[in-house]
């Protein structure tokens, strides 16, 4: 578990962390650098869940050897699909990273949620519903393994 007391905010109690896969944590199919390395280090204090429609039939071989759960998405409402996941964890201990219109519900949904404008951008409707918005997958990563980070943009 990962206990953040953000000031003004609320107090996280988070087990879970849920992604997006592609556009996420990968862009065209491919993991990005320092992700797994990142995952695993992650994993140790939340359990993990990746969400993703596998476009590219890559998610599976690439996530090898990390501790997560993988869920692929049939191609209708996903995004009531991914809202659904969080709520079945209990979104008051999950923490979302996403970056796609898709995402927008659970980012809403969870405890905290981090928009990433990674090399796909990110859609504007993630963003909004998101608590924070990061410039990539690695710094949202990083918030997470250094939490006194989260304190300078969330607290009041």
């Amino acid at each position: 578990m990962l206990e953040i007391d953000i000031p003004g905010f609320t107090l996280l109690r988070l087990k879970h962390l849920v992604l997006d896969y592609n556009g996420t944590l990968a862009v065209d199919g491919t993991l990005l650098p320092g992700v797994k390395e990142r995952l695993d280090s992650l994993s140790s204090a939340l359990s993990l869940h990746v969400l993703t429609a596998d476009t590219f039939g890559t998610s599976r071989a690439a996530l090898a050897g990390v501790r997560c759960a993988l869920s692929i998405l049939g191609p209708e409402r996903q995004d009531q699909a991914k809202q659904a996941y969080v709520e079945r964890l209990g979104a008051t201990e999950v923490v979302c990273i996403g970056n796609g219109r898709n995402d927008r519900l659970m980012l809403k949904s969870a405890a905290l949620g981090i928009a990433v404008m990674g090399a796909e951008g990110s859609a504007a409707a993630a963003v909004t519903a998101a608590d924070i918005v990061i410039p990539g997958i690695i710094d949202a990563l990083d918030l997470l393994d250094h939490p006194r980070r989260l304190l300078a943009s969330l607290r009041l």
